[in-house]
């Protein structure tokens, strides 16, 4: 058995399966890849990596298979697919994923290849566990995939916490000890025990809370996009290609963008934090459709003729549109008078957070500091927007739409 002191889970006891797979090439790789990838640009402190987040929800993941009382096999598989439901992560975590997944066809939960070779899948055949029962947990298929990824996994469990401690913010804290005491199987279903709605609403708030302040702070939000649109580049240039940059690690990465000539300007930037701003930031309302039900491609040619329009050049326009409002969470199970009825059907605080997410939600236009003013503009031409619902970057005190910087400059 190995004991492992953790910051917030304070002794972590892995033996098994787990002891066998923590020393592997592909599990300690994840020491190299940050947690929360470019968050840390705002909240210096959340240096935490995507290994000791795994031996985290491996740890909440053998608490809630004793408390279910699942054994034998089934339970160290459930083990294995815990402690390594992040092997398939890129660079920088999700601040990569989608670009990975436009040129391998894979998400991060998509690692069945990862598994079948190596030392991991000698492991797994000393301990009599098939690869594929494991991939498909991570993925979140079957009974017992709902307790690695679903509504209420282990997975989420461990990282509000773990990223509410390690930023500082007071918003993640939840009492997942209650989460896996009152977690139940009905009808092969996992759900929350009668009595337990304001549990749930407790993770749903968690997450609501640290997608505002945290995930999602504009700032994280325009170091994300510079770094994927880098991550493009290099793909296109041939510097290299979508799978090995699904097998980097963050310093891989960074020194890639730093020596290839085309991504060298945007690698600068990010060493010394001098982050593009935001030209535009604006409602949900105020997104054509041709936004938000555009793919990579579309939105790229509109960077390039949002660009031609302003006079910059295409790599200084940075178009970040996120997927449409949702919370995934609204829909976890809980018991009530004998039923299993959707979180949304038995709270108004879902109901009041799926306003607010909407409300909250913002498309961003990014680009150099010198050049906002001419690509907020150029993006109100060429997208037709009305330039009154224009929220620009006023961090710094700067005008809040674009009839105020067309105020300023004719001043």
């Amino acid at each position: 058995m190995i004991a492992v002191k953790d910051s917030v889970h304070d002794h972590i006891e892995i033996d098994g399966i787990g002891a066998d797979l923590i020393d592997t090439p592909a599990l300690q790789r994840l020491r190299r890849i940050n947690q929360m990838g470019t968050v840390t640009y705002v909240y210096p402190s959340a240096n935490h990596t995507r290994f000791e987040h795994s031996l985290g929800v491996y740890h909440i993941a053998s608490q809630a298979v004793e408390k279910l009382d699942i054994n034998g096999r089934t339970a160290e598989t459930i083990r294995a697919a815990a402690l390594l439901h992040d092997v398939g992560h890129g660079p920088y975590s999700h601040n990569t994923e989608a670009v990975i997944h436009r040129h391998t066809g894979r998400y991060h939960d998509e690692v069945l290849d990862l598994l079948e070779t190596g030392a991991i899948a000698s492991i797994f055949e000393e301990h009599g566990i098939e690869p594929t029962a494991v991939a498909e947990l991570i993925r979140g298929d079957g009974r017992y995939g709902q307790l690695i990824s679903g509504e209420l996994d282990v997975d989420r469990m461990d990282y509000l916490v773990r990223d509410a401690h390690h930023t500082g913010v007071p918003y993640g804290t939840i009492d997942h000890e209650r989460f896996v005491r009152e977690l139940r199987y009905v009808d092969g279903e996992l759900v929350l025990a009668p009595g337990n709605v304001q549990t749930a609403e407790s993770l749903l708030l968690a997450r609501a809370l640290m997608n505002r302040a945290v995930y999602n702070h504009p700032t994280a939000r325009i170091s994300r996009a510079m770094l994927a649109r880098a991550a493009e580049r290099l793909i296109e240039t041939g510097a290299i290609d979508g799978a090995g940059l699904r097998r980097m690690d963050d310093h891989d990465l960074l020194v890639t963008l730093r020596s290839t000539p085309a991504t060298q300007h945007t690698a600068d930037r990010l060493d010394s934090r001098s982050l593009f701003k935001r030209a535009v930031w604006a409602e949900l309302d105020d997104a054509p459709d041709e936004l938000l039900e555009g793919e990579f491609d579309d939105r790229a040619a509109l960077e390039t003729e949002i660009a031609e329009a302003a006079g910059v050049d295409p790599a200084a326009v940075i178009l970040d549109v996120p997927p449409s409002p949702s919370m995934a969470e609204s829909t976890s199970r809980v018991v009530v008078n004998g039923e299993i009825r959707p979180l949304s059907s038995q709270s108004a605080l879902v109901r009041a957070l799926l306003t607010a997410q909407r409300d909250r939600w913002r498309f961003g236009v990014y680009t150099p500091e010198e050049s906002t003013i001419a690509v907020g503009r150029a993006t109100e031409r060429v997208l037709g927007l009305d330039i009154d619902h224009l929220v620009t970057d006023d961090h710094w005190g700067r005008p809040a739409t674009l009839s105020e910087f067309t105020e300023e400059v004719d001043s």
